[in-house]
């Protein structure tokens, strides 16, 4: 990782089927950031990156907006996925992986199954190329936090997925989900999460996919009248998910990514409270 050079400020507080390619912004779906603020990324020369609003069709042909991804069409995985967490509901779960032909130049706005367009891969993953793999599919924006059935459905697109170890991913990771579900559920709102992806310097067998190194979680919601926010990443040495402040987030992430500064929460949208006490009560960074 030490070849590479960018700088990720997630400007939202709480930061940091089916998808619609938006240029250099995510203006259809700010929504999924405190403050209607998305992160501001800058990838290592070489690196594309392309804003998607991951959206679906309804039974009324409406398009539905359900989360944020930032996807690397070098590296074939999301950089990392927002979405705003309400309490979460019993969904049941079914898989049937979508792509985005619009990344591969088709002028459907939204994810469409495996085999529509006629360029598909060129620019992202597909079902193929995790076969015999060894690999999972490890879901940024998880089923388990997912509240309604569009979101569920939405999660399954390979925008939302990079290679994961399938013990860390079915074991750790799982439980590490449960846990930031209960914790998010005390929260008096509904709460912001943004997960990334630090990618390996390797990929998978195909040559083309890039296997995720570490994954890592930002949470932060409101509780008794304060912001509260917390930090995750794993595997750490020990195989396990380590939970931390921001603060050691980011310099954690300054190490993974060897970059200068990751500022995660740069900015805190101030509360119905006077000016004295909403001072004292900012805790996400």
């Amino acid at each position: 990782m030490r070849h590479l050079v960018f700088l990720l400020l997630l400007s939202s507080v709480c930061f940091f089927a089916l998808s619609e390619v938006v240029g250099n912004n995510f203006k259809e779906c700010k929504e999924f950031f405190l403050d209607t603020a998305p992160p501001d990324f800058t990838p290592p020369a070489g690196v594309s990156v392309k804003p998607i609003c991951q959206c679906i069709w309804d039974d009324n042909d409406k398009k539905m907006y359900l989360y944020a991804t930032l996807y690397s069409t070098t590296w074939k995985i999301p950089v990392y996925s927002a979405y705003v967490f309400y309490e979460s509901k019993s969904i049941g779960r079914c898989d049937p992986w979508y792509i985005e032909p619009q990344l591969d130049g088709d002028s459907e706005p939204c994810m469409r199954p495996k085999g529509y367009g006629s360029n598909i891969g060129t620019n992202q993953a597909v079902n193929s190329d995790y076969e015999k793999s060894g690999y999972d599919k490890g879901h940024l924006y998880p089923v388990l936090h997912t509240d309604n059935h569009l979101s569920m459905l939405a999660t399954s697109t390979l925008t939302n997925a990079a290679p994961q170890n399938p013990d860390f991913n079915r074991k750790t990771w799982l439980e590490h989900e449960r846990a930031v579900t209960e914790d998010l559920e005390s929260c008096d709102e509904a709460a912001y999460v943004v997960t990334g992806v630090v990618p390996d310097t390797k990929t998978i067998p195909n040559k083309k996919v890039t296997v995720s190194k570490y994954y890592w979680r930002a949470t932060c919601c409101l509780k008794n009248n304060q912001y509260t926010g917390k930090g995750y990443y794993g595997p750490d040495n020990n195989g396990k998910v380590e939970e931390s402040t921001i603060k050691d987030l980011q310099d954690k992430l300054n190490g993974f990514y060897q970059i200068q500064k990751i500022q995660i929460f740069p900015r805190i949208p101030p509360l119905n409270k006077p000016a004295k006490i909403a001072k004292t009560t900012y805790t996400c960074n």
